[in-house]
């Protein structure tokens, strides 16, 4: 259960105690859903504040027997229910799975407590309720006075990816269109994308040919900020590149390189009686131990230990 990878979203947001990063270790429990599991159902109480560690969820409410989609979270967001927030109140809506997916559960009377007794965490979660609220009024700006195609363009700008990865169902009710405008949306905007898939395909190549060659994932202090200014690429235009193309984020796309030089130099058996591992974790660009760990393991499936001893046989 990988808790260190709340703790350090969070942290990120605002430092946060050792106190609190115990209770976050102690607290948490695991939870793994199949694709159309429900997590929540309407009108029940959700008694948890959920981190998505994989996979994806969809908020949806009924009415007149027709799904009204209110959201759809994916990995690294928090999902509770909107309306029943912190168990207040019923839910009104229904919280399902719509892909295979691991989530990261806290319960409410925990979170109360805590608040009681670690300012870090009211910070914390008020700068994420204030992120939730934008982008909310963001969402809901563009669905009334956008027209489908601004719509269908917002979500693929905004989460791109996941218009090929989520139900077509689920993304038309959200974005208050018919799921045959989306297919045609689909298909135009497909059409339209062959060249420049093209040319994505080439940039992508002179990206990891200068990050490889200049070794720049060596650099502890690597941001997509500081790239994109080396390059001459806009900031969001570098994401998006590494988000559509490689469906990475620019940490996990940074940490590949990292890891596959470990990979590399563990081929030679003479490495380890020179180096630890640690010693060529931090030398290829990992600024901690967890973090390499953590690392390694979303990307190879397997811890480091794990790998050393399937190299051994």
């Amino acid at each position: 259960m990988d808790v260190l990878q709340i703790i350090r979203m969070l942290s990120s947001i605002y430092p946060m105690s050792e106190g609190l990063k115990q209770e976050f270790y102690k607290n948490i429990r695991s939870i793994e859903l199949q694709k159309n599991d429900i997590l929540l159902k309407q009108g029940e109480i959700c008694h948890y504040m959920y981190f998505i560690k994989k996979g994806a969820l969809m908020g949806y409410s009924a009415h007149n027997g027709k799904k009204i989609t209110t959201y759809i979270s994916v990995e690294n967001e928090f999902v509770s229910s909107i309306t029943g927030l912190h168990g207040v109140s019923p839910s009104k809506e229904t919280v399902v799975a719509v892909e295979h997916s691991v989530l990261l559960a806290m319960h409410n009377d925990v979170m109360q407590q805590l608040f009681t007794v670690y300012f870090d965490f009211n910070f914390i979660f008020r700068v994420m309720v204030e992120k939730y609220y934008r982008d909310a009024q963001e969402r809901s700006y563009i669905i009334r006075i956008g027209n489908a195609r601004e719509r269908y363009m917002y979500f693929a700008q905004t989460m791109p990816g996941y218009m090929e990865r989520l139900p077509e169902e689920s993304v038309a009710s959200l974005l208050n269109i018919k799921a045959v405008t989306l297919a045609r949306l689909k298909k135009q905007f497909a059409a339209a994308a062959k060249p420049q898939a093209s040319e994505d395909e080439e940039k992508c190549r002179q990206l990891d040919h200068h990050i490889r060659s200049r070794q720049l994932y060596r650099n502890k202090k690597i941001s997509l900020t500081s790239l994109s200014a080396e390059l001459g690429i806009g900031r969001h235009r570098l994401s998006s590149l590494i988000n559509n193309y490689y469906h990475l984020t620019f940490s996990d796309y940074i940490n590949s390189f990292r890891i596959n030089r470990i990979k590399e130099q563990l081929k030679d058996t003479r490495v380890l009686q020179r180096h630890t591992i640690e010693m060529l974790a931090n030398d290829a660009g990992f600024a901690s131990r967890s973090a390499f760990y953590s690392a390694f393991k979303k990307e190879t499936g397997i811890s480091p230990k794990e790998y050393l001893q399937r190299l051994a046989k």
